[in-house]
Formats: structure tokens, C-alpha cells, sequence
């Protein structure tokens, strides 16, 4: 299993980190949250609690990502990306796994 941070995202990272003056051993958490029409909620946020037993690491382009390994049977294959265009700035997840336009067949998947 695995998530995949690209060199562009992991670098606007490492520049948040540096200009927010993050501790030392901190990381990038990731979580999935809700579900239902929408589709799924990710979480992104630093922390520096790490416990092997429940935790999954991942190590890209000098960045540390951590999600709980059961969340990470939902993400696998899912790519972290960051866009810088005319609709914004921000962090893309794709996750190949969830439908797309959400998973909720009572709506018909819209």
C-alpha cells in the first residue's frame, strides 16, 4: 500500500513548515473523515504523535506523511499533489479507489 506525494507538494510543505517554524520531528498527518454523497474527507495536518503499531509512514521527497493503517486500506494508490493556477492555489488529493462524483448510489453517484 501506498500514498504518493509529488516533489511539488512535498516542497510546498517543506515551505510551510519552514515559515511556520514547525518543531523538529513534526509530520504531515493524514486522515479520511465522513463519506456518504460527497465522497470521502481528507484531513491534512502536523503532528508528532508516531506509534508504530497503529501508524503507516510514508517518506517522499523529504517529507513524512502518517495515517492510521486502517485508514490507509481507503488511501491506497492516492496521490498528493499542490496546484498553482488561475482557479487557486492548494492541495489535490486523487484517490483512485473512490468513485468519482462520490459513492452514493441512492443519488445515482452525482
Amino acid at each position: 500500500m501506498a500514498i504518493t506525494v509529488t516533489e511539488v507538494a512535498a516542497g510546498e510543505i517543506k515551505r510551510y513548515m519552514e515559515s511556520e517554524q514547525v518543531a523538529e520531528g513534526t509530520f504531515l498527518r493524514m486522515a479520511v473523515a465522513g463519506g456518504g454523497c460527497a465522497g470521502l474527507r481528507y484531513v491534512l495536518g502536523f503532528a508528532t504523535d508516531y506509534e508504530p503499531a497503529i501508524d503507516a509512514r510514508y517518506e517522499q521527497h523529504g517529507v513524512t506523511l502518517v495515517t492510521r493503517k486502517k485508514m490507509a486500506l481507503y488511501l491506497d494508490g492516492t496521490k498528493i499533489d499542490f496546484l498553482d493556477g488561475p482557479m487557486g492555489r492548494g492541495f489535490a488529493i486523487d484517490n483512485p479507489s473512490v468513485p468519482r462524483g462520490g459513492g452514493c448510489p441512492g443519488c445515482g453517484g452525482h
